[in-house]
C-alpha cells in the first residue's frame, strides 16, 4: 500500500541569511518533504511551513487550462 504524495510550503532563511519564500516540495509527510528540502538548501533555518491547498479542479485537467488562458486572450483583446 503506497501513500499519496502531499505538497508542502515552506518559507526559509538560507544559509547565507536569505529570505525564500514559496518554496513547493512533494512528500508523503512533512518530514519527508523538509529532509528533501534540506538537500537542497543546507543548513537553513524552517521560518514557516504548511501543506498546500489543493488546486481548483477547473486548473488541474487539460481543458480548464485552456479555457483559463483563452478567457485571458479575450480580455486582452477588449
Amino acid at each position: 500500500m503506497s501513500l499519496a504524495m502531499k505538497k508542502f510550503g515552506f518559507r526559509i532563511r538560507t544559509r547565507g541569511g536569505s529570505v525564500v519564500d514559496n518554496l513547493t516540495i512533494q512528500g508523503r509527510d512533512r518530514e519527508e518533504a523538509e529532509r528533501k528540502l534540506r538537500q537542497v538548501y543546507h543548513h537553513c533555518v524552517v521560518l514557516e511551513a504548511r501543506e498546500s491547498e489543493e488546486a481548483p479542479a477547473d486548473a488541474s485537467d487539460f481543458e480548464g487550462v485552456i479555457s483559463m488562458i483563452a478567457d485571458e486572450g479575450r480580455r486582452g483583446e477588449g
